[in-house]
């Protein structure tokens, strides 16, 4: 991969906020899904250490389901994580743990949707996500 745009804006196109999700590396002797998890970019930002900068991203990360994908759609499933006390777990990262964008995909209940829900409130409601293998071939080749 030569180079992707992850985003993280508060107001993307002056209307609302922007924050992708990605694959952080988090054990590199681990093989694909098993060596990342997923976390969703809230913002970027760098800091002096001993007079070099340093490039970080703040995330808020997601829990995978299970040990290996949903057996009906051959994708993983993801869970936003949460702390002892029940906050969403934030951390900070180096922004080379990041490998690439991730596309999450909700899944949906059986109960209809309010007409006010659009895309943007998608990764604040629901519960649950796929971990979309089929967004593109780094993703296909890392969550298959």
């Amino acid at each position: 991969m030569k180079r992707e745009h992850i985003h993280a804006c508060p107001l993307w196109r002056n209307e609302h906020a922007r924050n992708d999700c990605v694959f952080v590396i988090t054990d590199p002797n681990a093989r694909w899904m098993w060596g990342m998890d997923i976390a969703r970019v809230m913002a970027f930002f760098s800091l002096s250490q001993n007079a070099k900068w340093v490039p970080c991203a703040v995330v808020c990360w997601f829990n995978r389901v299970g040990d290996a994908p949903d057996p009906d759609t051959g994708m993983w499933m993801v869970k936003p994580a949460f702390t002892a006390n029940h906050t969403p777990h934030f951390a900070v990262i180096h922004i080379d743990t990041i490998f690439c964008a991730a596309h999450l995909i909700p899944v949906f209940g059986t109960t209809l949707l309010s007409p006010s829900i659009t895309f943007h409130h998608a990764l604040d409601i629901f519960k649950l996500y796929y971990v979309n293998k089929f967004a593109d071939h780094h993703a296909f080749e890392i969550a298959s």
